[in-house]
Formats: structure tokens, sequence, C-alpha cells
């Protein structure tokens, strides 16, 4: 009963934690004269990375060392600086197997939807300059969706709900509750409610816990109960209709979708 999956990039299907983005943006701050912290380069993940921008240097204590620095509010001319220097070195850091590599259990996953018919789509905060570099890399690896729509593609990003809708009118599928839509962050977990689609949320995988796989792995069971808590209750609350570790429990997330779809259930 499930068509399509629209898959996230980061932190979904590879890079395990998003961890790219997250000294570029610490980075490009930092080369204009103002401090950010991983906690502030996080808060926002999932957005357009103009949109992020604008939301870290807005925040208050953000703002404040901006208007101390460089004598004047942050506005657009500054989040054009900002994401000048930003986007090559997110560039670099996707170009790394560390942030380019698939994320464990997501070949399996794509097999098992390929085995069943599902198709495979994509969306992305990321810009078409950064998936230039980094979808090649992963193609070599095995995914290559049927689309890719990035950031900057259309007129609003996540969590409007136009990338959702751009890649459901391209692949040609509807209605959008045929369609699951996977990621980590509560602005894709958004996109995806606002399309219509059903949403899945990767809890240990993404930016919410935000470890690398090696530090994953080394994590006790508590402290991953603890981050798996953390990470349901921010999807939950942006309205993921079911949350799981990552990429390789969607098979079971799908089957438990469809149970619910046979029952008379729909994403709304």
């Amino acid at each position: 009963m499930i068509r399509a999956v629209i898959f996230d990039w980061a932190g979904t299907v590879l890079d395990f934690g998003s961890r790219a983005p997250m000294a570029a943006f610490q980075e490009a701050f930092s080369r204009l004269g103002v401090a950010i912290s991983i906690e502030d380069a996080r808060g926002p993940m999932g957005m357009a990375k103009r949109d992020h921008i604008r939301l870290v240097g807005t925040a208050p204590h953000t703002a404040a060392a901006w208007r101390a620095k460089h004598g004047h509010d942050f506005g657009e001319a500054d989040i054009d600086a900002v994401f000048e220097i930003f986007e090559p070195l997110n560039i670099a850091a996707v170009e790394t197997p560390e942030h380019s590599t698939l994320i464990g259990g997501a070949k399996a996953t794509l097999d098992w939807c390929a085995a069943r018919g599902i198709r495979i789509g994509s969306t992305t905060g990321y810009t078409r300059p950064i998936m230039k570099r980094l979808a090649p890399l992963a193609a070599k690896q095995g995914f290559s969706p049927e689309v890719m729509v990035c950031a900057g593609d259309l007129a609003a990003g996540r969590p409007a709900p136009l990338q959702m809708w751009w890649a459901m009118a391209t692949m040609g599928i509807w209605p959008a509750s045929d369609m699951v839509k996977c990621d980590d962050t509560p602005p894709g977990i958004g996109e995806a409610r606002n399309a219509g689609a059903w949403a899945v949320g990767f809890a240990l995988s993404g930016n919410i816990a935000g470890l690398s796989e090696a530090e994953m792995a080394k994590a006790s069971e508590a402290e991953k109960a603890e981050m798996r808590a953390r990470a349901t209750k921010e999807l939950v609350a942006s309205g993921a209709h079911l949350v799981v570790d990552s990429i390789a429990d969607l098979p079971k997330a799908i089957a438990e979708i469809e149970a619910r779809q046979a029952r008379g259930e729909m994403p709304g």
C-alpha cells in the first residue's frame, strides 16, 4: 500500500549524526567575529541553509553578539556573508568519508524497498552545489533516488511542503497518503505532515542525538534510551506518526503504517 518513500539525506540515509554542517556553521560565524556553539548550529537543522543561518543569527544571544561586533542588527546582507563562507566549507565536509558514508542498514533497507516495488525519492536542506558533490558519492554506495529536490530549488523550504509536492509531481505518485517521508529533524517531519504524507522520524542516527556512528556504538543502553526518548519527544511533537532508531528499522515502520492503512487510518 505504500508506493514510495521520500528520504532526507544527512542523518537519515548517510552522515550518521548529521555532523557535516556543524563545523561549517561555526567556522562561518567565527570568521565574521561571532562565536556560536554546536547547540546553536544544530537548533534549526533540517531547514534550508539560508533559513537556518537566519534563525541562528537572529537568536537573542547571537544577535546581541553580532550587534556588538558589527554595530548593526543581523540582516539579509549578513545572511549572504555567512552563507558565502558556509557553503564551500559544507561542500568540503560532505566529500569526506565520515560524512558521505551510508548509515548502517541503509543499503539493506533500500534493497528491501526495491524488492517490494517501493519507489525512492528525496528532499534535502542542502543546496544543489552541495548535492552536486555528495550525490555521486552516495550513488556509488547504492543510494540514487529518482528525484532530488534541494534547498533553493523552490520558493520555500521546510517545513513548507513544496519540495515534497515537487517530488510527488516528478515521480507521478499521488495521493500523498501513499507515501512515507523519513527525516531526522522537526522541519523535515513538518514538511511531510504539511504535504499530507506519513512521517517517520529517525531518533538515534540524526541531528537530535548528534553522535557519530562510532560514538553511538560506544554509548550504554541507558544513554541510548535517554537520547531516544529526547529525540522521540521532539519528532512526535513536530508530527511524526512513528519514530524508530534509524533507516535500518524502516521496514518494520512501513509494516505498521500499512497495518494502520488497512484499518482505514490516514496520515491526516
